[in-house]
């Protein structure tokens, strides 16, 4: 095991104030979201060689660094992948060149808070698209370029990696076969063989997962916020691969992104109003430890004999994703969600606070099945304050699945609202 593993402590504030100027010299490359580029700390300078890295566009031998995101990858086998997908989709080539492996979006997100995507907007209006058409167009545009951007990392790894995720529609989040529906018509269209079609992973949606794979198509299985839950996704997965019938599996793929810092945030609360010592000296320790659980179940899955079998046919592991990387209380280290869960054939998908902590000061090395012991007493001490993980989960999903479909009701009623008045005026 490489590097030194750090205990499940409770989190410590992070350090305020400007860096001092021995830790500048040592700070790692980090990036400036607000510009949308990188850049590198005189430590990366002097201790890094140069790598000529061609732009996946324009092949332009653009000269980058080397950055932990590809130690990340070379030295443990972690995927790091980034949490944002927006017009222009060429911003992501300087992530690619810096170590970004695949993406993640959120479209909703995108189109309410860009101006970018007006032009093709007006165009399919004009062309008489209605809004929800209008904006799956912009949407499966999006997803396509990235596609493009991402497909020599898939053709390199041998479709294990370089895909980019697009989820169905949030409204069918409790409508089985109207997700199954949706899943073939999203992976149609987008018709890219390293894109990855989202499907949540509420009750009525594990069956359709099933089924989606079951037909070929690759799946990133969203909102996992239970090691319950997770575990029927696992079987999905396995039963659909089953139920296949194909000769070769090797092309249908899977991630499942389970949830992270969400899970502290409502744990923390809980403890909070309990108000113990005892209660209070486990906020911030709930997330990882349920994910490290999560990982040994995962081991446990892939493997023996029903497994093996579908090895025989090309099958790859369905990879456990860290999701909601991204540290919501201040008061926490902002690696809190990345550096603990770093281990072989995982992915984690980072926005820009988590992106840019750990470049800038993230540990590479292998921590996922590290200190499981002391995650599985975390577990069971929480479960003894009261702390009921399956009603936990529930109440996340719950929260996640009103969130994204609030997002996207608003954001269609806004787009009805443009729509409408570009007919106007071009009536006028």
């Amino acid at each position: 095991m490489a590097g030194t593993v750090p205990k499940l402590a409770a989190p410590r504030p992070a350090a305020a104030g400007p860096l001092p100027s021995q830790s500048l010299r040592s700070a790692a490359l980090a990036f400036a979201p607000s510009a949308r580029r990188f850049r590198v700390s005189l430590a990366a300078r002097a201790r890094s060689p140069f790598i000529a890295m061609a732009s996946a566009k324009e092949g332009n031998g653009a000269v980058t660094k080397r950055t932990t995101l590809h130690d990340l990858y070379e030295q443990q086998g972690q995927s790091p992948w980034y949490d944002n997908l927006c017009r222009p989709v060429t911003d992501l080539l300087p992530y690619i060149a810096n170590g970004v492996r695949g993406v993640t979006s959120n479209p909703t997100k995108a189109i309410s808070s860009s101006n970018a995507y007006d032009g093709q907007f007006k165009e399919l209006i004009s062309a008489g698209k209605d809004a929800e058409s209008a904006y799956w167009e912009l949407v499966i545009k999006d997803i396509q370029d990235a596609c493009k951007l991402f497909e020599p990392i898939y053709d390199e790894t041998d479709g294990a990696d370089g895909y980019v995720s697009v989820e169905v529609s949030p409204r069918l989040a409790n409508d089985t076969q109207g997700t199954v529906e949706a899943a073939k018509w999203l992976h149609k269209v987008v018709n890219r063989p390293n894109v990855y079609i989202k499907i949540p992973a509420t009750a009525e949606c594990v069956p359709s997962i099933k089924e989606v794979i079951a037909n070929g198509i690759s799946v990133n299985v969203t909102l996992i916020f239970s090691v319950a839950r997770y575990e029927a996704v696992i079987d999905a997965y396995l039963d659909g691969l089953e139920a296949s019938g194909l000769s070769d599996l090797s092309r249908v793929t899977s991630v499942a992104s389970f949830f992270v810092s969400r899970v502290d945030s409502l744990i923390d609360k809980m403890l909070e109003k309990i108000g113990t010592p005892e209660a209070l000296a486990l906020r911030g320790k709930a997330a990882v430890a349920q994910a490290k659980i999560a990982n040994q179940l995962y081991l446990k899955k892939f493997s023996g004999p029903r497994w093996e079998a579908l090895v025989k046919k090309g099958a790859k592991k369905q990879r456990l994703l860290w999701a909601s990387t991204s540290v919501k209380n201040p008061a926490y280290l902002d690696t809190l969600y990345v550096d603990p869960l770093i281990g072989p054939d995982t992915v984690s998908t980072m926005p820009d606070q988590a992106l840019d902590a750990f470049i800038d000061h993230g540990t590479v090395a292998r921590t996922i099945d590290a200190n499981v012991s002391e995650a599985e007493g975390i577990y069971s001490a929480l479960e003894k304050l009261g702390i009921d993980w399956e009603e936990v989960g529930k109440q996340l999903e719950h929260e996640g699945v009103s969130s994204f479909k609030g997002s996207f009701d608003s954001l269609l009623t806004s787009l009805e609202e443009k729509g409408n008045a570009l007919k106007t005026a071009a009536n006028l």
